[in-house]
């Protein structure tokens, strides 16, 4: 059995970009364990978990229901309940370490924090498995430990989307920064075609169906663009394990 870190801002991730990951890892024995920026119990973001104030024709960005289901058996277990603090995180004590996504001005403690990035580096500096799934990627771009890999991210064209369905009911909820992730990971890369889109139409990965999303793996890291894709990633990431 291994052990796995999932790094948290302590609110606003997406709960299909955690409850995935977490659930298959831990079926498949491994222990994981969770950070956050105080070791305090982490909240996801509401509005992609309940729906509450999605418009009519942007309730597809509500978490699915299983795996709404799947925060829930999360959100009671006992390691999402007592996590570590990030200052408190060694990462050559991890095997693989996840970097997930979220939304709104919650997550900007998690994207711009010195401590986050340090883990970054020496995740990779070790070699150890990393993946990382839509602002995860920032993250990781802000820690500058892709140059020279190949990656996806939210793409722009999500990202846009999803702002302009829910503008008029929730503001900038889908938008953390005015640079776009795709924008900001693409100047991050050693040449702005390692940067991966995948198809426009893609599908959405289940637990029936976990390779129906996109994924890029290159050497130790395996990234990812939305919750669509996080059973694909899921997948991957144990194969790296």
């Amino acid at each position: 059995m291994s052990r796995a870190l999932i790094l948290l801002p302590q609110q606003g991730f997406d709960p299909t970009e955690v409850a995935v990951p977490w659930k298959a890892l831990a079926e498949a024995g491994h222990e994981v364990v969770f950070a956050t920026e105080t070791g305090a119990k982490p909240a996801c973001d509401a509005v992609t978990l309940t729906g509450q104030g999605l418009p009519l024709y942007a309730r597809f960005l509500r978490a699915h229901e299983a795996n709404r289901a799947l925060y829930g058996e999360m959100a009671a277990c006992a390691s999402f309940n007592t996590p570590v603090a990030w200052a408190d995180v060694v990462a050559s004590h991890y095997a693989l370490i996840h970097f997930p996504g979220g939304h709104a001005p919650q997550m900007r403690p998690y994207l711009e924090s010195p401590v986050i990035q340090d883990v970054a580096r020496a995740a990779f500096k070790g070699g150890q498995p990393v993946s990382a799934i839509c602002h995860g990627v920032v993250a990781l771009a802000r820690a500058g430990v892709l140059k020279g890999y190949r990656t996806t991210a939210l793409t722009a064209v999500m990202e846009n989307v999803a702002v302009w369905l829910t503008r008029g009911t929730l503001g900038l909820h889908y938008r953390t920064y005015s640079q776009g992730v795709e924008e900001e990971v693409r100047a991050a890369l050693a040449r702005p075609e390692d940067f991966a889109r995948g198809p426009l139409m893609g599908g959405y990965a289940t637990r029936e169906r976990p390779m129906a999303g996109f994924i890029v793996r290159d050497r130790n890291y395996a990234s990812a663009r939305w919750p669509g894709d996080a059973w694909t990633l899921a997948a991957e990431m144990l194969r790296m394990l």
